[in-house]
């Protein structure tokens, strides 16, 4: 395949050749920075994992330069972190039995560039290769700009596609701001709490983060563990990790609709709600 830039990375851990490995995807998910998959996508992960019919493919779209980096990593080049980014994301593809793991290595600045159709024109292509039932990215919410800035490509390039060939389900998963603040009837729920070793070796392979100063590994499974104990609070725990999720298909399915009132509509519902309780309360 051949993408905006040429320093493109596409890996599988099977060594299946890529066209045959792309096409059989089932479940994609299309993330900011390297460990953002692991984070956010362990839903499509999981219902893979050591499934021959289905498939994961991760989708990173940065290049990992912009990275935090502090001990061991403290006096890492730039170019150094990508490498070391690289090496980590596709550890990951092998423990997590991906389909394929691409990295399409965009600066961060390009990303968040409104008027750029680079990512667009490359997602096309990845979506077209493999033809995913479901696809998982940044939430609308996420407060990361890097994050917003894939999310957007994402819902244009899918909209972009012949209505046939859309995914079923689009989903908005958490990372740089979660999801608990939802409606409980707006959220899509997951149940990740199977294989907890797969998905702590998942995030744990990410030692340029977590020894470079940020336990994203501790804060990442504590949210998933918060969310089950917490989603229910006249009930006992149903499950030991959950993760949120914003459903983005409408947007795809129509793509008349706005993707900022659309995102909006969220919250202000969420405001209604606290309003209302309140005023239950104090009138």
């Amino acid at each position: 395949m051949k993408f905006h830039h040429p320093s493109a990375d596409i890996f599988v851990p099977d060594n299946l050749p890529t066209e045959q490995a792309l096409a059989r995807t089932t479940h994609l998910g299309i993330g900011a920075h390297q460990d953002d998959l692991e984070f956010m996508c362990l839903h499509g992960i999981l219902a893979c994992f050591q499934n021959a019919d289905q498939w994961f493919t991760g989708v990173t779209v940065t290049d990992g330069r912009g990275s935090s980096r502090a001990n061991e990593y403290a006096g890492y080049t730039d170019d150094q972190m990508v490498a070391v980014r690289r090496v980590e994301q596709r550890k990951a593809a092998f423990v997590g039995e991906y389909g394929a793991a691409l990295q399409l290595n965009y600066p961060s600045r390009e990303v968040k560039d409104p008027h750029s159709r680079h990512v667009i024109e490359d997602l096309k292509r990845i979506l077209l290769a493999t033809s995913p039932e479901a696809v998982y990215t940044h939430n609308l919410a996420d407060k990361h700009e890097t994050h917003i800035g894939v999310a957007i490509p994402v819902i244009q390039a899918i909209r972009e596609l012949p209505a046939a060939q859309r995914p079923k389900a689009v989903y908005g998963c958490e990372v740089w701001r979660n999801l608990d603040w939802m409606l409980d009837d707006e959220k899509v729920v997951f149940d990740v709490g199977a294989r907890e070793n797969i998905s702590n070796s998942l995030m744990g392979v990410f030692d340029s983060q977590i020894s470079g100063g940020k336990r994203y590994d501790l804060a990442t499974a504590g949210r998933k563990r918060a969310n089950a104990t917490y989603f229910a609070s006249h009930a006992t725990d149903q499950a030991r990790l959950l993760e949120f999720a914003m459903d983005l298909t409408p947007l795809v399915v129509d793509p008349s609709l706005s993707v900022t009132s659309y995102g909006r509509s969220f919250i202000d519902r969420f405001a209604d709600d606290v309003a209302s309780r309140l005023t239950k309360r104090i009138g």
